[in-house]
């Protein structure tokens, strides 16, 4: 009879889980990316830590576990299983909490202060959908000096990557002081090393023409006001902004460099930079109705790809 309670109640804890998970994609199936578990390689590629250090056990406040090394398709950013291949193993780790067995302990990576799964996945969904607060963990540390908050999606973690990356450059370049300009902001991270070198070749060549070389801050003010402003106008005079509305004018800025860069090798140097922004504009202004369109495509598309993936992709009962 409790046998019976208990595989009541495990399946039970399941399906709350998974509805829990399916609700959070349906929240989010314009922006499905910002209900994705944090995927650890992806995070790694951004932040490029330096070194691992072994630290051993530690009682690891679940809250902190934001993401995976390889199971991120498999749960939601709440860590709520999104498959049902996941049931034989979740609810036998479900069984334990209710039956008090003790589990061996999870191992996870730290990066910046927050924890993400290389194995035990199963076992920090259960406990996140418990409500437990610590879970035992082997601790295996991934060294950067950027410190991040816990965040749902890998969106959050990349504004705070962003503002890092921001105060670092202001901090070592005093630009904000040099172009009394502090709207320099991006929506992807390494672009304020893309703006950097865009400074530094702009002052190689004005030392072409100079005795004496020119100081890093006045090649600052030259590029602000020679080159980074003159796009700045023709974005605004072509109001190419209303079609990248999720956007910054120093997106804008890198990419219509970038853009008018190619087209310039293409057609020659003189090549029109008004020319060159309403080109731009044509071949990368999609509107509202296409983005909303695609997003739908797109989300109609991952959950035809679940529910017909069959369980041999990965052994349901095995934890990894």
């Amino acid at each position: 009879m409790a046998e019976l309670s208990f595989s009541q109640q495990t399946d039970d804890d399941f399906y709350r889980a998974r509805n829990k998970a399916l609700f959070n994609s349906i929240q989010h199936f314009l922006t499905p990316e910002e209900a994705s578990l944090i995927s650890l390689s992806d995070l790694k590629k951004v932040l490029k830590p330096n070194n691992e250090t072994y630290k051993g056990m530690q009682a690891v406040p679940v809250k902190l576990i934001v993401g995976s090394e390889g199971r991120y398709k498999d749960f939601d950013n709440q860590f709520f299983p999104k498959n049902t291949h996941l049931k034989s193993r979740w609810e036998s780790i479900d069984r334990a909490h209710l039956q008090n067995i003790i589990l061996p302990p999870v191992t996870l990576y730290e990066l910046g202060g927050l924890y993400f799964a290389r194995d035990g996945n199963h076992r920090i969904s259960v406990a996140k959908a418990r409500g437990i607060e610590f879970i035992d963990a082997e601790v295996i540390c991934l060294q950067s000096e950027i410190k991040l908050k816990p965040g749902k999606s890998m969106k959050t973690l990349l504004a705070q990557i962003i503002a890092y990356e921001k105060r670092v450059f202001y901090s070592e370049t005093n630009f904000g002081d040099i172009t009394d300009y502090w709207c320099l902001d991006f929506t992807t991270t390494g672009q304020y090393d893309v703006i950097y070198n865009h400074i530094l070749t702009h002052k190689y060549y004005q030392n072409l023409n100079q005795e004496t070389e020119i100081s890093i801050q006045d090649a600052i003010l030259s590029w602000y006001e020679n080159v980074y402003m003159p796009v700045v106008q023709v974005i605004n005079n072509t109001k190419i902004m209303k079609k990248f509305r999720k956007r910054t004018i120093s997106d804008l800025y890198v990419w219509m460099i970038k853009y008018w860069d190619d087209l310039k090798k293409k057609f020659g140097e003189d090549y029109p930079i008004d020319q060159m922004a309403q080109s731009f504009k044509k071949t990368y202004g999609t509107g509202v109705f296409h983005r909303i369109m695609n997003a739908i495509k797109k989300f109609l598309l991952l959950n035809h790809m679940e529910d017909s993936k069959i369980s041999s992709d990965s052994t349901p009962d095995q934890e990894n």
